[in-house]
């Protein structure tokens, strides 16, 4: 009899943000397939995959399309180097890729260059070596410094957690990371300045009462830093792993015009907003922002291989022009970059959403999903419901009228999530906040069912009268 998966992950295995003392008193759920919007255990239970395998999963499990782009590329050959060759695949998903970025599957591709990396971080370290490099090859050393938002997170490599500003994530590796500036989270739930009250049954953002002053800190420190700012970086709309933060409409658009003529780069972290989750194919084509810097990855593939970009204009990439001497060359890769079951599975991914429509099928989802959750406020530790296109946050207070928060210890959203797989559901929160954005082939039926499995087991660890 083969060895138990669960006892065997117990002796020799250490998991990412996971309390390992827990994890191997417990016994864990080992998942051994998938399909569509579908997990099956190892002893046969199903689960609605309500976070897309961690935000990744577009398509859904198994999806035909992708398994034979796969499967024919294995075909041919599974990996080569990147460095001073190419292959057939790449330079394709390179272009089907920029004529999204530039508005469509029918766009132009050209302004821009594609860099092919590994994972989110991955994408997010080049972009900011690029703009430091380019920077000294410009003539513009003197713009060194990277703002970026307050509860960012754009990673676990050195850099990107310097832009990260997450006391939670990077506070243990303070002493190795760069100095960037912070400037405020637009977060209207959160935000000290809104003189909204709480609005049971109302996205705090639809409430709010200020005077924009998450954009005047953005403006301060552009005309604090002068010619010392080199970028911006932010996670348009939607703050991920920063408690799900959901920006009101307007301030991509406003913290995008303060830069225009300035010198300043903006550079947009699009790991998990990208494919679609806010509704167009990139969160800044909501605004009509033109980036100068995109980091992508996560649903790329449609959640099957790791494989990420980081998307510059063709303004940067002329910094690296130069005969091989000047040492003008971007001195940054990774052994897998362009590898070509990754860009045969994205290829696969980018042509499913121009065949079957797939940004219409998820807008659906998300308007279904808007109107399910509503229910969540009728539970008097709800203290904030908010939706950007497939990306649905429930945040839960200790107090409603306060928004005081839960004392950490007692692990409020983590429990609703554990009991949620007594109903048939899988996610993960971010705190308390608990998250529902399952992959966009989920069937009405199946979103009825991860909306009540949530309120269920939320209903369980917080009963009310």
């Amino acid at each position: 009899m083969p060895p138990d998966p669960a006892e065997l992950d117990r002796r020799h295995l250490w998991h990412p943000f996971t309390q390992m003392r827990e994890w191997q008193s417990g016994h864990p759920v080992v998942i051994v397939e998938g399909d569509g919007a579908l997990l099956r255990d190892s002893n046969g239970r199903e689960y609605i995959d309500g976070n897309s395998s961690i935000w990744t999963n577009l398509h859904g499990h198994r999806c035909a399309a992708i398994d034979d782009a796969i499967r024919d590329q294995l075909g041919k050959i599974a990996h080569s180097s990147f460095l001073g060759l190419t292959n057939e695949i790449a330079p394709r998903l390179a272009e089907r890729l920029l004529r999204w970025i530039n508005g469509g599957p029918r766009a132009e591709p050209g302004g821009w260059k594609v860099f092919f990396s590994d994972d989110g971080s991955t994408a997010v370290e080049a972009g900011l070596k690029m703009i430091h490099q380019a920077r000294q090859q410009r003539g513009e050393p003197e713009r060194r410094v990277y703002l970026s938002l307050a509860a960012g997170y754009h990673g676990d490599t050195v850099g990107a957690m310097s832009l990260g500003h997450s006391r939670l994530f990077h506070s243990a590796y303070r002493s190795l990371l760069f100095e960037t500036r912070e400037t405020m989270t637009p977060f209207c739930y959160r935000c000290p300045h809104n003189r909204a009250k709480p609005v049971r049954g109302s996205d705090a953002r639809d409430s709010r009462q200020c005077n924009w002053e998450c954009v005047g800190e953005v403006e301060t420190a552009l005309d604090d830093l002068g010619t010392a700012a080199s970028a911006f970086v932010i996670e348009p709309l939607v703050q991920g792993a920063g408690s799900m933060a959901m920006h009101p409409s307007g301030y991509l658009r406003r913290v995008a015009d303060l830069f225009k003529g300035s010198g300043v780069w903006l550079f947009l972290d699009e790991v998990f907003t990208g494919f679609g989750r806010t509704g167009p194919m990139f969160a800044f084509q909501k605004e009509e922002v033109r980036p100068d810097l995109v980091a992508l990855a996560k649903g790329f593939t449609g959640g099957y291989l790791p494989l990420a970009a980081t998307v510059a204009t063709q303004e940067i990439f002329e910094a690296f022009l130069g005969d091989y001497a000047e040492y003008k060359t971007f001195f940054h890769g990774h052994s897998y970059s362009g590898n070509p079951l990754g860009c045969a599975a994205a290829n696969a991914s980018l042509a499913i959403f121009e065949g079957e429509d797939t940004l219409a099928s998820a807008a659906a989802n998300g308007s279904c999903l808007g109107e399910l959750i509503q229910r969540f406020w009728g539970h008097p530790n709800v203290g904030d419901v908010r939706r950007e296109g497939t990306i649905c946050a429930i945040e839960l207070v200790a107090d409603f009228a306060t928004r005081a928060r839960f004392d950490a210890a007692a692990r409020i959203g983590f429990r609703v999530c554990e009991a949620s797989r007594d109903f048939g559901l899988i996610t993960r929160p971010i705190g308390d906040v608990l998250l529902l954005m399952p992959p966009y082939c989920t069937t009405r039926k199946q979103l009825e069912q991860a909306v009540d499995a949530l309120w269920r087991a939320l209903n369980v660890v917080l009963p009310f009268a």
